[in-house]
């Protein structure tokens, strides 16, 4: 993901965006443990496209970004709970 493609989206669409990298993130994580990961670069272009989110949040001069994802995560648990 290029860094102009980043800055076009709206700080609510950055945070989503975050939100779906770090589970990427994760995912290709656990296939490396598995064994089953097939492009190893992967790993790193996921966490520079995360590097690239963290700084055009703080150009914007987001505050306190991990506790907004940690009430994106938890108001969407309650969301599917409710349900």
């Amino acid at each position: 993901m290029k860094i102009n493609e980043i800055r076009d989206m709206k700080t609510e669409e950055l945070h989503a965006e975050l939100d779906r990298l770090r589970r990427h993130l994760f995912d290709l994580r656990s296939q490396r443990v598995t064994e089953k990961l097939e492009d190893p670069s992967q790993l790193h272009k996921t966490q520079k496209d995360i590097a690239r989110v963290f700084t055009v949040l703080n150009e914007r001069g987001e505050k306190d970004i991990e506790q907004k994802q940690y009430h994106m995560e938890s108001a969407g648990t309650a969301a599917k709970a409710t349900r």
